[in-house]
C-alpha cells in the first residue's frame, strides 16, 4: 500500500475507481479495513480515497496525546500530499469529530459531508447507552471474550447470532491488532475530548457547515444514540437524516449494500 509524508507522519492509503472525490474517514480501533465492504459500490461512481489515521494500520504510530484537530490536520494534509483540492467527506463515528473540523477549518476543500454515527459534541448531545458504556469501561475477564462483548455492542443486537460469519470476520480482523493498545488509547481520548467544546464551539463548527449535509445512523445505535441525528439537523442548514434500519454502530460493516445505497443516493442527488 502506498504511503506518504502528511503533518510529519507516515499516512498509509488506497484509492479506487475514478470520478469526483471520496474521502473515507474512520473512528477507533479500525484502519481502512472498515470500509471494505462498500468501497467497490462507491467506486463504481467515485474516486473513494481511504486511509489510516494516526495509530491505525500502516500509517505511524506516535505516541499520544491525540486530539481531533491533529487528526483533522492529518488529514488536510493528506489531501494536499494526494493533489485534492477538493472532495466530499465521509467521517465515521471519531471520523465524524474529524470531518467536522476539518470542515471548520478548511470549508473549501470540502464539496460534501456525511456525519455517520458521530454527534456534535459538546454536552447537549444523548450519551453512549448505560449498557455500551459498561461494556466499553468493565475490562475484567478474558481478552477474547471482551473484545467479542466490545463488537457484539457495537453492532445491532442479535447481529452475531444472525450473521456469525460476518461476525467471526470483525473478531479475526480486530485479532490482528491495527491499533495497538496505547494508540487505541489516544484515539479514544481524542474522541472524549470533544465533550469540552464549549456551545460556542459546537456552533461555529455547525456554522461552517454550508455545503450539503447527510446524517447517517444505525437504527440500534447504542454507542452513538441516533438521537444525535435530529440534533445535528437542527443546527445544520442543508442536512438530511437517514437512519439505517437493523443496524447498530458499525454498519458499514452490519449492512454494506444498505449503507452504500445511502451515500450514493445522497451524494448523486447532489451532484
Amino acid at each position: 500500500m502506498p504511503r506518504v509524508i502528511a503533518n510529519g507522519i507516515q499516512i498509509g492509503y488506497e484509492q479506487h475507481g475514478e470520478g469526483p472525490h471520496l474521502l473515507l474517514i474512520t473512528g477507533v480501533a479500525y484502519d481502512r479495513w472498515f470500509w471494505h465492504k462498500v468501497v467497490p459500490g462507491l467506486a463504481a461512481h467515485f474516486t473513494v480515497t481511504v486511509f489510516d489515521n494516526r495509530g491505525a494500520g500502516e500509517s505511524d504510530k506516535p505516541a499520544g496525546p491525540y486530539t481531533v484537530d491533529m487528526m483533522a490536520a492529518d488529514t488536510a494534509a493528506l489531501l494536499d500530499e494526494l493533489g485534492i483540492e477538493k472532495t466530499a467527506v465521509l467521517g465515521h463515528s471519531l471520523g465524524g469529530f474529524i470531518a467536522q473540523r476539518l470542515v471548520a477549518t478548511h470549508s473549501d476543500r470540502v464539496s460534501h459531508l456525511i456525519l455517520a454515527g458521530t454527534h456534535h459534541g459538546g454536552q447537549n448531545i444523548v450519551p453512549i447507552t448505560p449498557e455500551a458504556l459498561d461494556v466499553l469501561t468493565n475490562r475484567q475477564g478474558d481478552p477474547l471474550e471482551l473484545l467479542r462483548r466490545g463488537v457484539a455492542i457495537a453492532a445491532a443486537p442479535g447481529f452475531a447470532e444472525k450473521h456469525p460469519e460476518r461476525f467471526q470476520e470483525i473478531i479475526n480482523y480486530r485479532l490482528t491488532n491495527p491499533v495497538p493498545p496505547a494508540q487505541y488509547t489516544a484515539q479514544v481520548m481524542a474522541g472524549v475530548g470533544t465533550g469540552n467544546w464549549s456551545e460556542e464551539q459546537v456552533a461555529a463548527h455547525m456554522a461552517a457547515i454550508q455545503m450539503p449535509t447527510l446524517i447517517l445512523f444505525g437504527e440500534h445505535d447504542r454507542v452513538v444514540p441516533p438521537g444525535n441525528a435530529e440534533l445535528f439537523a437542527a443546527k445544520i442548514p442543508q442536512a438530511e437524516v437517514c437512519i439505517l434500519p437493523g443496524t447498530g454502530h458499525i454498519f458499514p460493516l452490519e449492512d454494506p449494500e444498505g449503507t452504500v445505497t445511502a451515500v450514493l443516493d445522497f451524494l448523486l442527488r447532489h451532484q
